[in-house]
């Protein structure tokens, strides 16, 4: 943080307010922790209220594209269909989808079935069969500012078993933002919703987390969902990440698909359920930005 900045002086944020009564107060909590041994964000890491306008104007797109797809999606569909209505829903929106030659991913949306954990590209092979659970994960950019959400829907008439996986999944999401508020942690979360995963006899993937978001697609911190509470970092007000935990039926073990290099599956071949948010910290706990 900026020593030099005096109290009288308008906050380095940008919010026109003076710094003791915006940032002040802030700063000197992480100074604080950092003294502890604690990790503590880069100021960069601290959305300004612009940026934190511009990815909140962004997940309100995102969460549209979303709601557009859950209107549309059936039985018989191609996950390429999909990709499609993701793409024209976010341009008429005036966005750009995040994936679409990220890295060379070549969709504009990852759609993952059953088994598949994440990142499953789109194809005109792949049709929903009835009793099917597929993972729709949305990344938006929007005059530059990023957001990032995903949902579950079960295709026609799903087992009593993978139902319970979806729903107790989106409970997941609810148990961690429950412990999303400033001064816990990320571990915090992380431990949350692994419990409560585990009570549930599920796993947690390991290797794959959330992020922080916002300026770019993907920023730090990693989020995990295997963590400890009191561990990594310190949540700050105007921190922007995800929450989007993993959860597998059976064994945590992934593999990933070779071929396209980016699908990954359970080992085991059992099911996986994924739903994500992006998460504003706030003065006073969270909001939540896209969903």
């Amino acid at each position: 943080m900026n020593d030099k900045i005096e109290r009288n002086d308008l906050c380095w944020c940008g919010s026109g307010k003076k710094y003791k009564i915006c940032h002040s107060y802030i700063d000197e909590q992480i100074r604080m922790y950092k003294i502890k041994g604690c990790i503590v964000p880069d100021k960069k890491l601290l959305k300004t209220p612009t940026q934190i306008e511009g990815i909140r104007e962004s997940g309100k797109v995102n969460t549209a594209v979303l709601d557009y797809i859950s209107e549309k999606i059936q039985v018989g569909m191609t996950t390429n269909r999909i990709n499609q209505f993701v793409y024209e829903k976010t341009r008429e929106l005036g966005g750009q989808p995040a994936t679409l030659g990220y890295e060379g991913f070549p969709k504009s949306v990852c759609t993952s079935i059953n088994n598949e954990v994440c990142h499953g590209i789109p194809s005109d092979k792949a049709i929903l069969q009835d009793g099917d659970i597929i993972n729709v994960d949305v990344t938006t950019i929007l005059n530059g500012y990023f957001a990032d959400s995903s949902r579950m829907f079960c295709i026609g008439h799903v087992s009593a078993e993978r139902q319970r996986l979806v729903d107790m999944t989106r409970k997941a999401i609810d148990i961690g933002l429950e412990q999303a508020r400033p001064w816990n942690f990320l571990g915090d979360i992380g431990q949350a919703i692994n419990d409560f995963a585990r009570s549930c006899g599920y796993s947690v993937v390991r290797e794959i987390g959330g992020h922080g978001i916002g300026i770019e697609f993907h920023e730090e911190p990693f989020v995990s969902f295997v963590s400890k509470k009191g561990t990594e970092m310190l949540l700050v007000p105007g921190m922007v990440f995800t929450i989007e935990p993993m959860i597998n039926m059976g064994k945590a073990d992934v593999l990933i698909n070779r071929r396209n290099g980016w699908t990954i599956r359970t080992r085991d071949g059992k099911d996986s359920a994924q739903w994500e948010v992006t998460v504003l910290i706030t003065d006073h706990g969270c909001e939540v930005l896209a969903n």
